[in-house]
């Protein structure tokens, strides 16, 4: 319910800023409306995640990790739109400490959705590079693949490109591997 009250104290103050424009006071109500605009858009995208955002670009995981925590319980303090984006900040945070633990953060992310495709890309590209490690190629491949076509504005191109490097350098590896344990 506390998202739902951040929309009705934005048709409120929305309401007040007419009225005062409606009564001549036009300095009052032009900045009340863009207060209005500034707390219907907290409906939409929680302050909470683009701090921890914030943070991740800068590349502060502890910063991120910090404001993430103070979400609690997403199911009911985030708009459903964003529960996606949660588990992908989540996962990306998990990554850099467990790996292998972020799978199942960015598998959420993927099955609740979301509307960015470049954050899909990022999603399937992660998955791509657990299934790495884990040595699973075919499902590295797949996921690759997916992540390619999610990434139509090419932001994730030498990502994706030196990942599949990484595989061609991988199976190299393997195969001379093979070769030493023939010979003795």
């Amino acid at each position: 319910m506390p998202n739902f009250i951040r929309l009705i104290l934005a048709a409120i103050v929305l309401g007040a800023a007419v009225t005062l424009m409606v009564f001549g006071y036009w300095g009052w109500g032009i900045p009340l409306v863009f207060v209005a605009i500034l707390i219907g858009v907290t409906f939409l995208f929680n302050e909470k995640m683009l701090i921890a955002q914030y943070y991740l670009r800068k590349d502060n995981m502890d910063g991120a990790a910090v404001w993430l925590a103070k979400i609690g319980n997403y199911e009911t303090q985030l708009y459903k739109g964003q529960h996606g984006y949660y588990n992908l900040l989540i996962g990306l945070i998990e990554s850099r400490k467990a790996p292998l633990q972020a799978e199942k953060y960015f598998k959420r992310a993927l099955s609740m959705g979301m509307t960015m495709d470049h954050n899909v890309a990022l999603a399937k590209l992660s998955l791509a590079g657990i299934a790495m490690a884990k040595r699973n190629k075919r499902e590295a491949i797949l996921y690759l693949q997916e992540a390619k076509k999610a990434d139509k504005n090419k932001l994730l191109a030498d990502q994706i490109k030196m990942m599949k490097d990484q595989m061609g350098q991988m199976d190299r590896v393997v195969i001379q591997q093979r070769g030493n344990a023939k010979r003795f």
